[in-house]
């Protein structure tokens, strides 16, 4: 009896094992804040636990109204490569960069009320930048529309997703914006939908499970560190002290600033991923060459410029092994450059503010001989009062043999003959002063 239930039991849990493993498995990533670093920091994370989870089809659920272009390529180059089907779900908005996150996407479904576009690039205040600026982010956009390719309609083809409505929502004059029926209509949407469920509906797929990528602390505080502002920041801190350690004595606190702001630099290089072999080297490389420019070698040569680069191409090849999904990509890569050059201009004025007269005091003591040498603390200090005799006259009141006394208005001094012994009255003349200790040559009988 107990072998009969035994069997049963085993029976069973096959067919449930059978029954979720047929089930198709659905990853969404809510994108639903400003599209920058740290977004695209969330972004490779949804899209790796999505990879472990064996998902068949990722959603990217849009409410955003935008961001930094440069991480908005990011996500789009790396949706362009991904080996996994995507749907981009606008659920409310997905304005200018959330626009081309969309158009990269395998299908777009927008709820009845959503709207798409608006790609015009503008800066903080809102303004459009100019025309440069909107002529690569049009091809850009124009270029992931013909990533699509064409479709057959009868006899013919056509677009897809058409690029000339793709480099229109860039056109500062006009800026197009789609609705979902206008999108719909001109083939950017490939339905309507009020939920997710409905999406996978129209997509033909059921007996699916979802499984959403959720926000930790430690997300936060990764994705705040992978912020464009903050690495700029932190290069700024590690370059600028260890500028300012090679120029004070010992370790103390540019050394820790900079420890510090490298360990905030890599933290999340390593939470996402390996660092290349080449780039820890190359940053070991660089702190050895600038240790023996501080204990080995004198003065600030080439062991120092050779350790500053080398630390410099880490920080540079470490951020685009990060940023890239897909491996090194000529975006990546200047994103990096840029990050790291504003951290050394920054690097630059910090060092130069600090190291002048208007930087902080408790900053300068560090690097400046600010103590006060008091005879109350032991220090004997030199006498340049008799300094003001030289060249004035007067009577050697005992012989110098060399040493002996002179007198100068009526005062006595110690003086030492500069020439042969002279005798006691005979007038003298004050050549110099030093080492405490007046020089006198005789003139005349006194």
């Amino acid at each position: 009896m107990k072998t009969r239930i035994t069997i049963i039991a085993l029976f069973l849990g096959i067919i449930s094992a059978l029954s979720a493993n047929a089930q198709n498995k659905i990853f969404v990533i809510p994108v639903e804040t400003e599209i920058d670093n740290s977004a695209f920091h969330h972004f490779k994370k949804g899209i790796r636990q999505a990879q472990e989870e064996n998902a068949r089809l990722v959603v990217l659920r849009l409410n955003t109204y935008g961001g930094a272009l440069d991480a908005a390529d990011s996500i789009r180059t790396a949706l362009l490569r991904l080996n996994l089907p995507t749907v981009a779900f606008v659920d409310v908005n997905a304005a200018s960069a959330g626009a081309l996150i969309a158009l990269a996407c395998d299908s777009v479904f927008m709820a009845p009320a959503a709207s798409m576009g608006s790609a015009t690039v503008v800066n903080g205040a809102g303004e459009p930048l100019p025309e440069k600026y909107q002529s690569y982010m049009s091809t850009i956009m124009r270029a992931t529309a013909e990533h699509h390719g064409r479709k057959s309609i009868g006899d013919s083809t056509a677009w897809r997703r058409d690029p000339a409505i793709a480099a229109s929502m860039v056109n500062p004059a006009v800026s197009v914006s789609l609705t979902a029926l206008q999108a719909l209509e001109c083939g950017y949407a490939d339905g309507i939908a009020s939920n997710i469920g409905e999406v996978l509906s129209d997509l033909d797929i059921d007996n699916y499970t979802i499984s959403s990528y959720e926000r930790s602390l430690s997300d936060n505080i990764l994705g705040f560190l992978s912020n464009a502002a903050v690495r700029a920041i932190l290069v700024m801190l590690i370059l600028g002290g260890i500028y300012m350690e090679m120029h004070t004595p010992g370790l103390g606190f540019a050394a820790a600033v900079s420890v510090v702001a490298t360990i905030l630099y890599f933290l999340p290089m390593f939470a996402g991923g390996a660092i290349p072999a080449w780039v820890l080297l190359c940053f070991i490389a660089g702190i050895v060459l600038i240790a023996m420019e501080v204990f080995v070698i004198p003065g600030f040569g080439i062991c120092g410029i050779g350790g500053i680069i080398a630390v410099a191409i880490s920080l540079i090849g470490a951020m685009t092994s990060n940023d890239s999904v897909s491996g090194f990509d000529l975006a990546s890569i200047g994103h990096s450059l840029c990050i790291v050059g504003t951290g050394c201009l920054l690097a630059i004025v910090a060092v130069l503010y600090l190291t002048s007269s208007r930087g902080p005091r408790f900053l300068r003591k560090h690097s400046e001989l600010m103590k006060e040498l008091t005879v109350d603390d032991g220090f004997v200090g030199v006498d340049m009062s008799l300094a003001r005799y030289i060249g004035q006259s007067g009577c050697s009141v005992t012989d110098l043999r060399p040493a002996g006394k002179i007198e100068i208005e009526h005062e006595i001094f110690d003086a030492v003959s500069t020439g042969p012994f002279i005798a006691a009255n005979k007038k003298v003349k004050v050549v110099k002063y030093e080492n405490a200790q007046l020089y006198v040559a005789e003139i005349e009988v006194c």
